[in-house]
C-alpha cells in the first residue's frame, strides 16, 4: 500500500530544492533587480517574460500566466505527478523518502513509461559492461580506441557494444521481469513475423545511449562493427523517445553551454564525442535529423549564441543553411564553423588535433552572411565574367534580406573591395533588387510576427497589468500581504471576510482563511500548491511575486479595505448616473432630481 509523505518531509524537500537552482537546470536565468528572468519553458517566446523570485521561492510568467513553486514547476515541465516530483527532488537532495510513496492510483501508462526507462538504463549498463569488461567486446573496444577515444570518454558517454547474438538483451530483460510487449514498443527488441520469436533490435554494433534533459536513457544510436547495413541504426520513435525533442549530449553539455552562453551544434553523436575530447564541451547534436523548432527552442533557453559545425560537403552545407534559419527565428545569434570540403568534425580532429579544431574552426566561426557568400562561390569560376556577375547578383539578393543597415553597408563594401567595384553602383543595384522583392518580403513579414511586434505586445501586457483599477490593485496588494503574514490575514478575515470584488480573489482569500485555520504558517511557496486549481495557482503566484513592503501599516490596511468596500458603491453610483441621464432624456425631472440627490448623498458618504 502506498504511503503518504509527511508534511514535514515535503517542506524539507521544498526548502532544500532552491527554485533558482532547479529552474536554472532547464532554462538560462539572468538576474534583473530582485528577480531572475528567462524564456518561459511553457510557451514559445523570444523576449524573456518568465520571472523567478529567489526570496519568495516562486515563479511567474507574465506571458502565459504559468506560476507556482519549485514543486509545481517540475510537475509541469516534466509532466510528473506530485508524488513523482517529490521523489525526484528528494533523490537529488539526498532526502530519504520511502520507495512505496508513489501513489496506488499510478496509471498503467505511468508504470509502462517507468518500465521502458528502466529497461533502457539496464540496456545501457549492459552494453557498456560488454564493451569494457568482456572478450565479446574486445574488437569493438579496440575500434573505439583507434577512433581516439580513451576510457574516460567511453565512460563519460557510456559507450557500449551489442553482441551479434540475437537474444542476449531480450533474455536479460525477460529474466528481470520486463514485459516483452512493452520492450518491443520501446524499440529495444523486435519479433520475427513468421515465428513471432523475439530478437534484439541492436546486434553487433557500437552503442551510443541517447539521454533526455533529465539524464534518462530513452534511446540508442548504433554503428555497425565492420561491414553491414544499415551503417547507423537509431531507436524508433516511441512514447519516451521523440527525436525532434532531444539533442544528443545535452545532459552533459548543459552546464558548459550556460556558462559560455554558447552551444555548438553538430550533426552526429560521434562529432559531439570527438569535440568533447578536443576540449569543446558545449557540443550537442540533432541526431542526424533536420533540426526542429522544438530543438531550437531548447537551445535558446540555454544560450544566446550558437555555432553550427556540420560536415563540409554539399549536404552538410545545405543543412547548415536550413538550421541557421530555424535558429535565427528563435532569436539566437548564429555563427558558422567552416570545415574544409568533405571533412566532418570527427575526421578533422583525428587528422589535425583538438587544438587546431578549436582555434581554426570553432574560434573562427563566421556570421551567416559570410557563410552564404562562401557557399555561393562553390562550383563557380569567378575568372569567367558571366559567373562572376551571377555571383555578385546572388550576393546582392542575400544582402537585401539583412535587417540592419550597418550589416548591408558592411557586406556591400566587402563586395566592392573584393571585385574593385563602385560602392555606390552596388548600393543602387541592391536597392533595385530590394524594390523588386519588397512585396514578397512584406508578405513574409506580415505572416510572421517580428521580434519588435513581440516586444510591443509584451510591453502592452505589462502596461495593462500596471493600469488595473484601484480597487483591483488594492485586492492584489492585500492578498500579497495576507500570504506573507498570518496576522494580516486574520485581521482581513475579521474586517472584510469574503467581500472581495474579483471572483478569483474571493476564492484565494477563502483558501487563505482555511490554510491558516489548519495551523499552517505563512509561506507563499507552501500555500500556492494548496489551491489545487491551475487558474487560481497562476493568479496567486502572480500576486505573490508583487514587490511589497515587509510590514503592512495600519493606515495601508484601512485604505486597502476602504477601496475594496467602496467599489460596489461606486458601481451603484455609475448606474444611478446612467438612470438619471435616461430620465432627463424622457423629461422625467422628478425622477432625475431624486436620483441626483441620492448620488450626492452617496458621494458625500464615500468621502467621509
Amino acid at each position: 500500500m502506498a504511503e503518504y509523505i509527511p508534511k514535514e518531509t515535503i517542506a524539507e524537500i521544498r526548502d532544500a530544492a532552491d527554485i533558482v537552482e532547479v529552474i536554472g537546470e532547464y532554462i538560462q536565468l539572468k538576474k534583473q533587480g530582485k528577480h531572475y528572468m528567462g524564456l518561459c519553458p511553457f510557451h514559445g517566446e523570444k523576449t524573456p517574460s518568465f520571472s523567478v523570485s529567489e526570496d519568495k521561492q516562486l515563479y511567474h510568467c507574465f506571458g502565459c500566466g504559468a506560476g507556482g513553486n519549485v514543486i509545481t514547476f517540475v510537475m509541469e515541465v516534466e509532466q510528473l505527478s506530485f508524488m513523482e516530483t517529490l521523489k525526484m527532488l528528494a533523490d537529488k537532495k539526498g532526502i530519504a523518502v520511502p520507495d512505496n510513496v508513489l501513489p496506488a492510483r499510478e496509471t498503467a501508462t505511468d508504470k509502462t513509461t517507468s518500465a521502458k526507462i528502466e529497461a533502457h538504463d539496464l540496456a545501457a549498463r549492459f552494453y557498456h559492461h560488454l564493451l569494457i569488461s568482456t572478450e565479446q567486446g574486445k574488437e569493438a573496444y579496440e575500434y573505439i580506441r583507434q577512433r581516439g577515444l580513451d576510457d574516460d570518454i567511453i565512460s563519460r558517454f557510456q559507450i557500449g557494444f551489442s553482441p551479434g547474438q540475437s537474444d542476449m538483451l531480450s533474455s536479460l530483460l525477460e529474466k528481470r521481469g520486463f514485459d516483452l510487449g512493452d520492450m518491443e514498443e520501446a524499440g529495444l527488441i523486435g519479433r520475427q513475423e513468421s515465428t513471432w520469436d523475439v530478437y534484439d533490435r541492436f546486434r553487433n554494433r557500437v552503442m551510443f545511449p541517447i539521454r533526455d534533459l533529465r539524464g534518462y536513457t530513452v534511446g540508442f544510436g548504433g554503428r555497425v562493427l565492420g561491414t553491414g547495413d544499415p551503417k547507423y541504426l537509431n531507436s524508433p520513435e516511441t512514447s519516451i523517445f521523440n527525436k525532434g525533442e532531444i539533442l544528443y549530449g545535452m545532459d552533459i553539455a548543459k552546464k558548459s553551454i550556460r556558462k559560455q552562453n554558447t552551444a555548438v551544434l553538430f550533426e552526429g553523436y560521434m562529432d559531439v564525442i570527438a569535440a568533447y575530447r578536443a576540449g569543446v564541451d558545449n557540443g550537442v547534436a540533432s541526431l542526424g535529423t533536420s533540426l526542429t523548432k522544438r530543438q531550437a527552442q531548447i537551445l535558446r533557453r540555454n544560450a544566446e549564441r550558437i555555432i553550427i559545425c556540420f560536415d563540409g560537403d554539399n549536404a552538410g552545407q545545405e543543412s547548415t543553411e536550413k538550421s541557421a534559419e530555424i535558429l535565427e527565428q528563435e532569436g539566437l545569434h548564429v555563427l558558422i564553423a567552416m570545415l574544409p570540403d568533405n571533412n566532418d568534425p570527427d575526421d578533422y580532429i583525428r587528422e589535425n588535433g583538438g587544438e587546431r579544431f578549436r582555434k581554426e574552426i570553432i574560434d573562427t566561426a563566421v556570421p551567416i552572411m559570410s557563410f552564404k557568400m562562401q557557399a555561393l562561390k562553390r562550383n563557380k569560376n569567378l575568372q569567367v565574367e558571366g559567373e562572376k556577375l551571377e555571383y555578385i547578383e546572388e550576393v546582392l539578393k542575400e544582402i537585401t534580406t539583412l535587417g540592419r543597415a550597418v550589416e548591408r553597408d558592411f557586406y556591400l563594401r566587402q563586395l566592392a573591395d573584393e571585385f574593385s567595384l563602385s560602392f555606390e553602383a552596388l548600393k543602387q543595384e541592391q536597392y533595385r533588387l530590394y524594390k523588386e522583392s519588397r512585396r514578397f518580403y512584406q508578405e513574409k513579414r506580415n505572416n510572421r510576427p517580428s521580434s519588435q511586434n513581440t516586444r510591443k505586445l509584451t510591453s502592452v501586457s505589462y502596461m495593462n497589468q500596471r493600469l488595473l483599477p484601484a480597487f483591483q490593485n488594492a485586492e492584489r496588494m492585500l492578498l500579497a500581504h495576507m500570504m506573507q503574514d498570518r496576522d494580516v490575514c486574520l485581521e482581513v478575515q475579521e474586517k472584510l471576510g469574503g467581500d472581495f470584488n474579483v471572483e478569483q480573489h474571493i476564492a484565494i482569500a477563502a483558501y487563505l482563511y482555511s490554510y491558516y485555520a489548519e495551523g499552517h504558517s505563512a509561506d507563499p511557496g507552501a500555500f500556492i500548491p494548496y489551491l489545487q486549481d491551475n487558474d487560481l495557482i497562476k493568479t496567486a503566484s502572480e500576486i505573490a511575486m508583487l514587490d511589497i513592503s515587509q510590514h503592512l501599516s495600519e493606515n495601508e490596511l484601512v485604505d486597502y479595505i476602504r477601496q475594496i468596500k467602496n467599489y460596489p458603491k461606486w458601481v451603484e453610483i455609475e448606474q444611478k448616473e446612467q438612470k438619471m441621464k435616461e430620465a432627463e432624456k424622457r423629461s422625467d425631472m422628478t425622477l432625475a432630481v431624486k436620483l441626483a440627490s441620492e448620488i450626492v448623498d452617496m458621494k458625500r458618504a464615500l468621502k467621509k
